[in-house]
């Protein structure tokens, strides 16, 4: 029973939490008019990309929880508070440099989750990759749109 009260916890914490600040920090008038680069998605792929991946994140987090990796446990955690860090910089201050520093350190503790659990946790591991590669795309996104409205 505790092993099913962690899992809905971790899904509270990340798509819950994912959802929470999603819904405070929505892009707005100024997000609409920044130029953007050819490759931007449209809105609508937004929601249901992250709420898949927050499932994943949710998993890859419980999973390592599990199986008592500390390291991999700390670098879930260290991504899970940048990821909540950037929507607020980027959607609601506006701070596009800013977010992108966030977002690269993002994508730094990511890439340590996947090194630390690629030779213990193959669960893990595989939740993690479709996000390691969309906060990648992310992070080029971010640059991008700073780089075209700075």
């Amino acid at each position: 029973m505790r092993r099913w009260a962690a899992l809905a916890a971790f899904l509270a914490i990340s798509l819950g939490g994912g959802l929470l600040i999603g819904s405070r920090n929505i892009p707005d008038d100024w997000y609409r008019h920044l130029e953007k680069p050819w490759f931007n998605p449209p809105d609508w792929v937004f929601a249901p990309a992250w709420t898949v991946l927050y499932i994943l994140i949710a998993i890859a987090g419980w999973t390592v929880w599990q199986s008592g990796n500390r390291k991999a446990l700390t670098a879930w955690a260290v991504q899970m508070a940048l990821n909540f860090l950037w929507s607020p910089l980027f959607f609601s201050a506006h701070a596009t440099l800013p977010a992108l520093v966030v977002i690269v350190g993002m994508l730094a503790a990511i890439l340590a989750f996947l090194v630390r659990t690629a030779p213990r946790d193959r669960t893990a591991f595989w939740c993690f990759v479709p996000y390691a590669v969309w906060v990648a795309y992310a992070t080029l996104l971010n640059g991008a749109i700073g780089w075209l409205n700075g």
